[in-house]
């Protein structure tokens, strides 16, 4: 059985409790124990990633098109993934599954109510998923949801999934009032700690506090504006030094420097953030066919290298050449070091002694750092006798332009694409064969690979599911069906007068219920 007990959330009080004990004594740092905020005052918020979901005057306030989906200043989910990447009880209090992690039943928080003061009951939840499971690729695995009762769901899985609850924390998943399919949403109305009372489409949404929302007290701000500076790094943080915005998100790791030191700015790493994946195609005649080629081209990239010239000493992580993130718990590190040598002579056992010239390599600027981190490669490369010439393409129509042939071959050009921050069941999935981030892989070892994923879906524990994590790990580091040398530490910054302001890996997650002015 798989549960989340009233201990959790009693321990998480504890520590609360605790650290503000800690705080008075002297043991931990003052600066974190802040008087007790104080409610009113306003922030103005920009985003600089890009987002390709916004919406427009008709249905710009759903939750799957949201600006930045930051979507948890209306709206809420059932579950909320926090800053650690643990599961915390949002709109749900509890959830317990089946012995084959297929049926889960889910206790609904009792007295939340809709921005219009309506009770947020299981009628609502039902009608959210039913929308939700035809339109979201993470819901689409459930197979029925029905009420029991006012406060309770049961989520019926086409096929076991021990990790379920994280796909009832994901932004797409809100929850709405209950609604017809193509009505659902469009209003704006959720149960966030903010309501929207403006709405620029593409550009801006305004809010206020919500006074129903169900943590009490809560929200402190009066205002939250939220404006869309996607791909306008510079004009963003120009905003930001002339007092137009009071905070700017996931702002590029070269600016931090002109920040360090400011008595008005405050710098806010999260502990992760998005990697850079290195799409390696394996179609007729790719050279990425040859595990020895993709063997030799992780053995020539030095991950530490990269993350020091990219970010610097704080804003960077190293990868795996797995979607898992370093954070993660279940992460293995590395276990190969750069090693140019063995990359020669991998490629000389493949037909290569004098070394090879790759396909060009694409990739777009979702990230302002990104052209950086292809530019030291290719020149990193070099050095193992790898020739990988680069071309950058801009954002728009990017992801469906990388993919060349999607409905024969499925053919995929030798490209960059963005992975975020997800639990380990979703990071895993990404390399199965039969998606093109893996480049279509196949073999005995993507076999035993999704054979594996297949036992974790269905292992409750999560010790045991540990294991299964670390064998498939260890099977990517051997086969290298692609490879994800580093990561980035979302950056934000905020006016110091500003506090309560978190920063999390999963840029769609932050949370502003206990951001305030001091």
């Amino acid at each position: 059985m798989t549960t989340i007990s009233r201990r959790a959330v009693l321990k998480a009080s504890a520590w609360s409790a605790a650290a503000a004990y800690m705080a008075r004594v002297g043991i931990i740092d003052s600066a974190s124990a802040q008087p007790a905020p104080k409610p009113g005052g306003g922030l103005v918020y920009a985003v600089t990633s890009p987002n390709n979901r916004l919406g427009d005057a008709t249905n710009g306030l759903h939750p799957h098109n949201w600006i930045d989906l930051a979507n948890r200043t209306c709206y809420n989910a059932l579950v909320w993934v926090d800053e650690n990447l643990e599961l915390q009880p949002e709109l749900a209090t509890s959830w317990e599954a089946d012995d084959g992690q297929e049926v889960w039943e889910v206790d609904l928080r009792e007295g939340v109510e809709f921005h219009d003061g309506s009770e947020m009951t299981s009628k609502d939840v039902v009608s959210s998923f039913e929308f939700h499971r035809t339109e979201t690729s993470f819901a689409r695995q459930i197979a029925s949801v029905e009420a029991i009762g006012n406060h309770k769901v049961r989520f019926r899985l086409t096929e076991g999934n021990s990790e379920f609850p994280y796909i009832l924390a994901e932004y797409h998943c809100m929850i709405m009032p209950a609604a017809e399919p193509d009505k659902i949403g469009l209003s704006g109305i959720g149960t966030g700690p903010f309501k929207p009372v403006g709405f620029d489409p593409r550009r801006s949404i305004k809010m206020v506090a919500n006074e129903r929302y169900w943590r009490t007290g809560h929200p402190y701000l009066e205002t939250l504006e939220v404006v869309n500076r996607g791909g306008q790094m510079e004009g963003a943080v120009n905003g930001f030094l002339s007092g137009q915005f009071d905070a700017v998100t996931n702002i590029d790791p070269g600016f931090v420097r002109q920040f360090q030191g400011r008595d008005d700015t405050s710098i806010v790493y999260a502990s992760g953030g998005d990697q850079a994946l290195m799409i390696l195609p394996k179609y007729d005649g790719s050279p990425f066919n040859d595990k020895r080629v993709r063997q030799a081209i992780a053995a020539a990239i030095d991950r530490d290298r990269i993350a020091r010239i990219v970010y610097g000493s704080d804003g960077g992580w190293v990868g795996n050449d797995t979607p898992l993130a370093s954070s993660d718990p279940n992460f293995l590190a590395y276990p190969y070091k750069y090693d140019t040598e063995r990359a020669r002579a991998l490629l000389a056992e493949a037909g290569y002694p004098d070394g090879i010239t790759l396909p060009t390599f694409y990739f777009a600027p979702y990230w302002p750092e990104i052209p950086r981190i292809f530019q030291v490669m290719s020149e990193m490369l070099r050095e193992a006798g790898i020739t990988m010439p680069i071309e950058e393409r801009p954002n728009d129509g990017y992801r469906q332009w990388r993919v060349e042939d999607a409905e024969g071959t499925r053919k995929h050009r030798f490209a960059y694409g963005p992975v975020g921050i997800r639990n380990p069941g979703i990071s895993l999935y990404r390399m199965r064969p039969d998606n093109n981030e893996s480049g279509y892989w196949s073999g005995e070892s993507a076999e035993r690979y999704m054979e594996l994923y297949a036992k974790a879906l269905v292992t409750g524990d999560p010790s045991a599911r540990r294991e299964i994590y670390h064998e498939m790990q260890e099977i990517a580091f051997e086969d290298a069906p692609a490879i994800l040398p580093v990561g980035r530490r979302n950056i934000l910054i905020h006016k110091s007068n500003i506090a309560g302001l978190d920063n999390h890996p999963q840029a769609w997650s932050i949370r502003f219920d206990e951001v305030h002015r001091l």
